[in-house]
């Protein structure tokens, strides 16, 4: 913990947030804040966040997360910054998440914007619930090949080494490079699945610009609609059992068309 740094940290947090001149922001200047910062898609929010439109209503912009935070990675917005402000965020190229075991960061919440239970797991011996930094979901990694020295064919590995789940978040993928047909490529592969977006791999990045970058869950995921089901996957069996989803008209047209004679459509 850097305990020198704390209390001067904390004033000046509270002073921002205290500051007559942020405090007497009238209703048409805050809208303007507000209006520019929704055009800022790009925001990286504390472990335990909730969604980002749930996140920026619940806030209440105490600066709690931002004290607690032992690795001066989370800052609050300040006006300017194309964020709403007064809200925590970080930026990994600069200072990324340590991914700290007890997460400090999120208990101290007092508004439920940082929710512990999107930062926990059970232990499997006692079923006990524990903070678990592993299962937090900041954002996901996601590789510029183009750009990326590994999948030119010089060996670099500084992300994979980076990541605090080595051959679980990032692995190394081997493969036979055919332009010199002597050497192989070492190609840094991420697991969505697994990634928690702490951003240690971008801030440690050897290029210029890094080539590999973390960004939120909303910009980088799609969706597959729930009529969708992983026949092989028995836990997407149970939650299609569980919900009992009705079939909508999306799936009506999606069984005609598995269903549909092939030979009529190969003799048109």
């Amino acid at each position: 913990m850097k305990e020198d740094k704390m209390p001067s940290r904390r004033e000046t947090i509270r002073k921002l947030l205290q500051g007559a001149g942020f405090l007497g922001l009238g209703g048409l200047t805050w809208g303007a804040y507000v209006d520019e910062a929704k055009s800022a898609e790009l925001i990286l929010r504390p472990p335990g966040a909730i969604s980002e439109e749930d996140f920026v209503k619940a806030c209440v912009k105490c600066g709690e997360c931002v004290i607690a935070c032992p690795y001066d990675t989370l800052k609050l917005a300040e006006p300017g910054d194309r964020k709403p402000v007064g809200t925590p965020f970080f930026e990994p190229r600069k200072i990324a998440c340590e991914m700290c075991p007890d997460i400090p960061c999120v208990p101290v919440c007092p508004s439920g914007a940082l929710d512990v239970n999107l930062v926990s797991s059970v232990k499997e011996k006692n079923k006990e619930t524990m903070l678990d930094i592993n299962t937090a979901k900041m954002g996901i990694a996601v590789i510029d090949t183009s750009t990326c020295i590994a999948y030119w064919g010089i060996q670099c590995d500084i992300c994979y080494r980076a990541c605090p789940l080595m051959d679980e978040a990032i692995e190394l993928k081997y493969e036979r490079n055919e332009r010199t047909g002597k050497h192989a490529f070492l190609k840094p592969v991420v697991n969505n699945e697994v990634c928690t977006g702490c951003g240690l791999c971008e801030h440690a990045c050897v290029t210029e610009k890094s080539a590999i970058k973390v960004l939120p869950l909303s910009i980088i995921l799609g969706k597959v609609g729930s009529h969708y089901i992983k026949g092989w996957d028995e836990d997407d069996e149970k939650r299609m059992e569980e919900n009992d989803v009705e079939e909508d008209e999306n799936m009506d047209k999606a069984l005609d068309y598995l269903n549909s004679d092939w030979k009529d459509i190969v003799d048109e």
